[in-house]
């Protein structure tokens, strides 16, 4: 991963931890892309605004040039720039191209799929903010341009670094509707805005983009006032409101506020195009531009279709794709999406590994190698995260053999039996829970903390293993969080009949 900063397994915690990891990342940029400028920098026949249009295809080498110009160190000028040409002509032809020599260039299909997807959808924001304000404020194009495009550039090197955050967060604040602090304060240890504006104010970004993250943060109550206003069907109504709070509407109609409103449309139709959050938006992109809400949306729709015959990527989701898509539909995320079953070569492998399993006399050396057999007959019937505990009789503690698709923190967990009725029931003789969305409140609260932890999934597999009355081992397995394949179910519990008798015949063996 090209990464200037060696990013630790477990995330910082605090606002500064986080700003000076991120301000150390590279963001990659597009191979093409990244020679093309190359070339057109050394090209005398090439004006600066042709260098400009062409770095567009690459918001990060935009953000890059941004950064280095507005540096406190290059920037004799009190003000950042808030134009890629005032950042060109800062830096000259010279720096740029050693600037570019030192970016990290990849092939589009190798910069990691997380990252690729904001940058489209910050491509995305910049047209519907050309499309819907840029020929109303022509004079400010360019502030509207490079501040929608560098908008989202603090999440760039956050979906570098941390893409799974990134996923788990749009899963439960965006899919599943958790309150947004809560769920940020768990998986960062702070708000993701806060982050943002400290990171832009940091790379001093366009003046616009810092007072967005602002706008979100400390003038919620002015938005909600607005947004209430242009929830008014009758445009006459909204106007008289208006006029009756002419402070309220000078602070709504300011030009910088563009840059939120595209961003906000754009982020919202990468669930679908009938969700409340593009709702709002548009609401008050209509109440902006004082046209009607029919209006916004035909014009919002173009964009989008603008946008994707320039920026649609192979395996990237564009909100252009959803347009043909039945009204009320909307995009899953990919982990509300059953996984497909095990092919037909994991099959072949998972029947090898419980063959081996259920062979006597005992294959294995000792209990150790038994867990590794089994945990890995647990991946080919199509587990991707895999916990195998030990009873530890002495103390009444499990005790983890093995895991898999998990951080190698887990490995270290031990959880007190005497101390969890769940634990108790599971060890008191052999059995299943399968947890699923309609059981995950009754029973996700009485799962261990660690358990808990590591497992963050409504849709998850605990078996415990018994030889004879005694139970040994107990299991704990998902599919990465994702909806279970009953294919995979039924084979966690051959499985789970393989590993018993492999127990047996190892205790044969050894007794």
């Amino acid at each position: 991963m090209p990464i200037e900063t060696k990013v630790p397994s477990q995330p910082p915690s605090s606002l500064e931890a986080w700003v000076k990891l991120l301000d150390g990342i590279r963001v990659p940029v597009p191979k093409e892309s990244h020679d093309r400028v190359l070339q057109a920098i050394n090209d005398s026949r090439r004006s600066l605004r042709d260098i400009a249009e062409l770095m567009q295809d690459s918001p990060a080498l935009v953000l890059c040039v941004m950064r280095e110009a507005n540096h406190s160190a290059n920037a004799s000028q009190a003000e950042p720039a808030e134009s890629l040409e005032v950042a060109l002509n800062r830096l000259g032809l010279g720096r740029t191209s050693q600037l570019l020599a030192r970016l990290p260039a990849l092939p589009g299909e190798e910069i990691p799929p997380v990252l690729r997807q904001f940058l489209l959808i910050s491509q995305h924001a910049t047209q519907q903010a050309n499309g819907l304000f840029a020929s109303r404020l022509a004079r400010l194009w360019q502030e509207i341009h490079w501040g929608s495009l560098l908008f989202l550039s603090p999440m760039w090197p956050l979906a570098l670094a941390y893409p799974k955050l990134l996923d788990t967060w749009e899963l439960r604040v965006i899919h599943k509707g958790e309150d947004a602090a809560e769920v940020e304060q768990a998986l960062f240890g702070v708000r993701l805005m806060q982050l943002c504006r400290s990171l832009a104010e940091h790379w001093r970004l366009p003046e616009w983009v810092i007072q967005g993250y602002r706008l979100l943060l400390e003038e919620r109550e002015q938005l909600a006032q607005v947004l209430n206003i242009a929830r008014e069907q009758d445009p006459l109504v909204q106007q008289q409101r208006l006029d009756d709070e002419p402070a309220l509407r000078r602070w709504f109609n300011q030009p910088p506020n563009t840059v939120l409103l595209a961003n906000g449309l754009a982020l919202a139709a990468q669930v679908g195009w009938d969700n409340p959050h593009l709702l709002r938006w548009q609401l008050l992109t209509a109440l902006y531009l004082q046209t009607s809400l029919d209006d916004v949306q035909q014009q919002v729709h173009q964009q989008a279709a603008a946008s994707a015959r320039h920026h649609a990527r192979h395996a990237l989701f564009h909100p252009a794709e959803a347009l043909i898509w039945p009204w009320n539909q909307r995009r899953p995320h990919p982990d509300m999406l059953t996984p497909p079953p095990p092919s037909t070569e994991d099959l072949g492998r998972w029947r090898a590994l419980c063959q081996t399993l259920l062979a006597q006399p005992s294959p294995f050396s000792n209990g150790v190698h038994l867990a590794s057999q089994a945990r890995d007959a647990l991946l080919a019937c199509g587990m991707q995260r895999v916990m195998l505990l030990s009873l530890d009789k002495a103390t009444d503690y499990l005790r983890v053999q093995q895991t898999a698709g998990l951080p190698k923190e887990a490995a270290t967990i031990a959880l007190p039996v005497a101390q969890n009725k769940l634990l108790q029931k599971l060890m008191s003789k052999a059995g299943q829970l399968r947890l699923t969305p309609d059981n995950h409140a009754q029973f996700s609260v009485l799962l261990p903390a660690p358990l808990r932890a590591f497992f963050r999934s409504e849709h998850l597999l605990l078996r415990s293993l018994a030889v004879g009355e005694q139970v040994l081992m107990l299991a704990v397995a998902d599919q990465d969080g994702k909806p279970l394949a009953d294919v995979s179910v039924q084979a966690f519990g051959k499985t789970a009949q393989c590993i018993e008798r492999a127990l047996a015949v190892f205790a044969i063996r050894n007794g």
